[in-house]
């Protein structure tokens, strides 16, 4: 079983990452920190590793100063559960799910999963089964159908959840096949374009631009983190669009935010205005949404030569659920997370992992995988696409092995939180929240931006100094 410095060296190298930079890493703190059978203390650990190093290595780029930079194991997993630990005036987080959302049995005896936080993915759940939005309507609908057929027709039907299965039959679907060759973190030149300087700056991202079209955690971590290292990120929305006002609130600290419609033609113009500007753009919508909107990879790099394009999906962009919705919970199910949990816990059914791993895991190797397109795209010039998605992330964590005793370790209390969390004003109140994990020695990571409700700022970016 490798060490989490192993499988960080096989991260940082696998993207063309200096193998002589990784000494300047310090990994503290031992597994298991939370009650898994899976190595999520390491998985934690080594994507804010991976992040913290990419942006010392663009400060050294930047500046000509190298730097340290340490990550305990304890931090990254409390970061990675950071919207659990927010307060917002003292108060801690509503409940996070919807009262239908969750497990069900189906009729031939198998479980699925329902993701139903948006209205919209609710109603199209409840118009497949013909029931209220009641759990035992849903429970009584369910048990006339068998669990693959719903998923079919759910999905059809614009709903997002996921049947069960264990490790060994998501292996043999299409789908696990298709994301097998795909690299964890996918590089790829798309056009061509001068080498852009670096601007001016006293921290790692100083004056780079992003834009950020995602939600829910894991696109939203990798905007936040990249603000933590002096960017100026600025998430899009719409009053249109649904959103989970806790994990706005958690993930849009350090950003801008800006309302943009993206369905009329002058929200369509506005974008491509901040795009022409923009050095990153990154986005978690399904592989063809934007494509449709004028906004696909190539558009971008037209738009804007040297862009560095960012691409979250679920199940991968290969395969027949490429075009598939997903949120962590569900590619847990899906994948066979769930059912390994629950065999080694001994418990009839899905059990979650202890966090959304695959979530916040897969932000921080987004942020990652934008930081070192960008070092590449200041070296050699072109324009890029960064690649990533959910699944892949959990085969990554999947081929990291299990560990027997994993699921005895006690759940952190309360009080082992607090080294790790800081207050902070904001535009919704007083925030008790966790800190930033990567400790960096000469440009330490902060937000500088508190975090605002949607639509607080102008659609334009700030003048860099």
């Amino acid at each position: 079983m490798q060490s989490p410095s192993e499988i960080l060296a096989g991260l940082w190298t696998g993207v063309g990452g200096d193998p002589s930079t990784l000494p300047a890493v310090t990994l503290t703190g031992d597994e298991p920190q939370l009650p898994s059978s899976f190595r999520v203390a390491a998985a934690a650990q080594v994507s804010l590793a991976a992040a913290g190093l990419a942006a010392a290595h663009i400060w050294q780029l930047r500046s000509g100063q190298s730097q340290s930079v340490s990550i305990d194991m304890r931090h990254a997993v409390v970061e990675c559960r950071s919207e659990r630990y927010l307060r917002l005036d003292g108060h801690p987080p509503p409940p996070a799910w919807d009262a239908i959302a969750g497990v069900y049995k189906t009729r031939d005896e198998r479980f699925v999963r329902l993701h139903t936080n948006f209205p919209h993915h609710r109603d199209a759940v409840c118009q497949v089964l013909n029931c209220k939005p009641e759990r035992a309507d849903v429970q009584a609908a369910l048990l006339q159908w068998d669990g693959e057929a719903f998923e079919t027709a759910a999905y059809a039907a614009g709903g997002v959840v996921a049947l069960m299965r264990s490790y060994d039959e998501w292996s043999a679907l299409p789908q696990a096949e298709a994301i097998t060759v795909l690299p964890l973190i996918e590089i790829s030149k798309i056009g061509e374009a001068a080498p852009k300087p670096w601007p001016s700056g006293d921290r790692p991202l100083s004056g780079l631009r992003v834009l950020d079209l995602s939600r829910v955690i894991a696109g939203p971590v990798a905007g936040r983190t990249l603000a933590a290292h002096g960017a100026d990120v600025m998430l899009i929305s719409s009053p249109d669009l649904p959103a989970i006002p806790w994990l706005t609130i958690d993930t849009g600290r350090g950003k801008l935010s800006s309302f943009v419609d993206l369905k009329s033609e002058q929200g369509r113009d506005v974008l491509r205005g901040l795009l022409a500007e923009a050095d990153i753009f990154s986005q978690g919508y399904r592989p063809q949404s934007l494509a449709a909107l004028g906004f696909s990879p190539a558009e971008a790099a037209t738009i804007n030569p040297g862009i560095v394009y960012v691409s979250l999906s679920a199940y991968g962009r290969e395969g027949p659920w490429a075009e598939r919705r997903g949120f962590d919970s569900l590619v847990q199910c899906a994948t066979g997370f769930n059912h390994a949990e629950g065999q080694a816990a001994g418990v009839e059914g899905p059990k979650e992992l202890p966090a959304q791993m695959l979530d916040h895991a897969t932000g921080y190797l987004m942020a990652f995988g934008a930081m070192m397109a960008q070092a590449r795209q200041a070296r050699e010039g072109g324009s890029w696409h960064v690649q990533v998605s959910l699944a892949r992330t959990g085969k990554w964590l999947w081929d990291m092995g299990r560990l027997a005793d994993g699921l005895a370790a006690e759940d952190l209390p309360g009080d082992e939180i607090k080294p790790f969390v800081a207050q902070t004003p904001s535009g919704f109140g007083m925030l008790s929240a966790v800190r930033h994990a990567a400790v960096l020695s000469e440009t330490p990571a902060l937000w500088a931006r508190p975090a605002m409700p949607l639509g607080s700022h102008a659609p334009q970016w700030p003048i860099r100094t």
